[in-house]
């Protein structure tokens, strides 16, 4: 099993409702693909940090490989969401992929 992390920081342009509602669309988006992708076996977005933090959302997925990570990486359906929902709206991603 792989374990796929990512923290996000959104752009400095939005903030209050609008970041609520941009988190928001990547959390939809993202645990939107739960079944639908082969080697996904679980994925949630935290989208509520403690103010002691440094970003604004989190990434937790499991994959049953690094294989089945590395096609979910190119699958249409997650890159649709990636291209929609994450990359337009984040000024920084920090990523750590891990054997479990």
């Amino acid at each position: 099993m792989v374990k796929h992390v990512i923290l996000w920081t959104l752009k400095d342009e939005y903030c209050g409702h609008q970041m609520e509602e941009i988190k928001a669309g990547i959390k939809e988006g993202l645990e939107g693909l739960k079944g639908q992708i082969d080697g996904l076996v679980d994925i949630k977005v935290n989208i509520a940090p403690l103010r002691s933090s440094n970003c604004d959302l989190m990434l937790d997925s499991t994959f049953e490989s690094e294989e089945a990570l590395k096609a979910y990486a190119s699958n249409p359906l997650h890159v649709h969401v990636a291209d929609t929902k994450v990359r337009p709206f984040t000024a920084k991603r920090t990523c750590m992929d891990y054997t479990i």
